[in-house]
């Protein structure tokens, strides 16, 4: 005999069903519904300074320096459907980490909760550490200053003596950022191993295999203490940001060499090169007004450009897409960023 259900034992069986396939993860579960996204931290090299066509309101208007630009590496990667830049030129772990801020800007761990309840972000990458206790742009002025200045000794041998010490303090301050942003993105609601994590280092700018006269063509520093910073010096702040990323569970990318053989002042012609000689910019006045003069005229300088952006950017997906926790980006043989299953890779002769 046929017997019917009552409309309300339909009902009843209808609901068990669709709350036992949502606990299953069944096809009655919800789906995220959100965009993908893949999001920047740090400063300059991960803002895209150099890169050029800067964002409205990060070239200097109100006092905000920040430089993101729509050729950053982030922007290359192809990993998710959208890519947010929230690093800022000048930035340091401080600046990162929860009340934090800079150039006007406020934490960006704080940012990030925002754009992490916003979308669906997949992988967030961090490189931060040049502007803390590394002192990346300050060791950068030393040197030529010190090539200026006949009277003063070169900055390996003032300077060398201090990076050991510079380097473990840059990583103490590099690691809790990574916790701020762990902790960011907890509070928008991810389990630690709901999305990659990946800390960057930095690429070296300069080279002792420079052209002729280098100094006249923008690039002023000895070509020894330029082969002590990209031997030496690089490689010690990548080797302290392994360690961060080894004791942080994040994913590291050494990216000294990703720009080798591009170096500034390496081709006679500056289009030939990934990372710019000194580069005074005129716009800074007509967006930053008097704030400019000084060191923002000149900030693009020793940056990587747009080339090289979207070299890193491949290098960065590769990467990502790959299963190792740890890797570099170097220049291969047909020009190109590669993945090598190295880290930190040691900087050619």
């Amino acid at each position: 005999m046929n017997r019917s259900r009552s409309p309300l034992a339909v009902v009843a069986m209808a609901c068990l069903l669709a709350v036992v396939a949502a606990l299953l993860g069944g096809p009655a579960a919800a789906a995220d519904a959100r965009p993908t996204a893949v999001v920047a931290l740090g400063d300059s090299a991960a803002s895209g300074d150099g890169a050029g066509d800067y964002e409205p309101g990060t070239r200097g208007e109100n006092g905000d320096w920040c430089h993101r630009s729509p050729h950053a590496y982030i922007n290359r990667t192809g990993l998710a459907q959208q890519s947010v830049n929230l690093a800022c030129s000048g930035a340091d772990s401080a600046a990162v980490a929860f009340g934090g801020s800079h150039n006007t800007e406020g934490s960006q761990a704080q940012r990030l909760i925002d754009v992490a309840t916003r979308y669906q972000v997949t992988t967030v990458v961090l490189q931060v550490g040049a502007n803390d206790d590394a002192a990346l742009t300050a060791t950068g002025i030393a040197c030529i200053a010190a090539f200026l200045d006949t009277r003063r000794p070169p900055c390996r041998d003032t300077i060398g003596p201090l990076v050991g010490g510079r380097m473990a303090a840059t990583a103490s301050k590099v690691e809790a950022a990574v916790r701020d942003v762990r902790e960011a993105m907890r509070r928008a609601g991810y389990a630690d191993n709901g999305y990659q994590l990946v800390l960057l280092s930095y690429a070296s700018p300069v080279s002792e295999h420079a052209v002729r006269a280098q100094a006249l063509q923008g690039c002023p520093y000895n070509k020894a203490d330029a082969a002590w910073g990209r031997t030496t010096l690089f490689p010690a702040l990548s080797a302290a940001l392994a360690g961060v990323a080894q004791r942080t569970g994040a994913r590291f990318l050494d990216m000294v060499r990703a720009t080798e053989g591009r170096e500034a002042c390496s081709h006679p012609l500056p289009s030939d090169e990934w990372q710019r000689r000194i580069t005074v910019d005129p716009q800074a006045l007509v967006h930053g007004g008097l704030d400019a003069v000084g060191f923002h005229l000149a900030q693009e300088s020793f940056h990587p450009n747009a080339a090289a952006h979207a070299e890193m950017g491949r290098c960065l997906a590769d990467f990502v897409r790959s299963p190792a926790q740890a890797a570099s980006c170097v220049t291969g043989p047909d020009g190109h960023n590669r993945v090598e299953a190295a880290h930190p890779a040691p900087a050619a002769a």
